[in-house]
């Protein structure tokens, strides 16, 4: 495990680009300055979830009795099929991975504002990204704080790129957009595929 290789991983499923239509569709009636300052806070909270889960995951594994290698393949299963909807998203929008079950659900059209769902759970720290930091952290207890600055280094990189996202739309354009969100499904698919190995390996063993 290195911090190159975590942060990827997290960055990808955190998948900013795909949330970038979602974010902007959740936030279409609310001011440019009011939107950064949305998207600022449901990435804080986004970030603070998903370090309860590295810190304690491990400890709720173990009082239900969870395998490291039932983690990694439940794992591996859930990062292939989100990246499956990121390669052939649905209709309503780029697929939104992380945490789009149904874009047309969480479109707003409303002011209310949208306090920690579903902008920062799931969007951001979905069911993937909490059961890749539990798996990485029972895996490397040792490199918790290598785990640590990773996460910071993938929320800072996904935060930019949302606050990013008016610009990154008008200036790449949806295809463009749709185009990296299936390169980012391309590569997350591999990544699927090795944790399911590495956990079939294991329960072999």
């Amino acid at each position: 495990m290195t911090i190159y290789t975590a942060a990827i991983t997290l960055l990808l499923i955190m998948d900013p680009f795909g949330n970038i239509p979602l974010f902007l569709s959740i936030l279409k009636k609310f001011d440019p300055a009011k939107r950064k300052r949305i998207i600022l806070r449901e990435s804080l909270f986004a970030f603070v979830v998903l370090i309860f889960f590295l810190f304690f995951g491990q400890y709720i594994l173990k009082g239900l009795h969870i395998t490291q290698p039932a983690l990694s393949i439940s794992g591996g299963i859930i990062l292939f099929l989100i990246a499956i909807r990121m390669i052939f998203p649905g209709k309503g929008g780029f697929g939104g991975a992380e945490g789009s079950d149904n874009p047309e659900d969480m479109e707003g059209d409303t002011l209310e504002d949208p306090i920690l769902v579903p902008m920062a759970v799931p969007m951001q720290a979905g069911p993937s990204a909490m059961a890749y930091v539990i798996l990485s952290s029972s895996q490397y207890p040792d490199q918790i704080p290598l785990l640590l600055l990773a996460l910071l280094i993938a929320s800072v990189v996904s935060t930019t790129i949302l606050l990013l996202s008016d610009n990154l739309r008008r200036l790449l354009g949806n295809q463009v957009l749709r185009a990296l969100e299936r390169l980012m499904g391309m590569i997350l698919t591999t990544m699927a595929i090795q944790m399911l190995l590495t956990g079939v390996s294991e329960y072999l063993k």
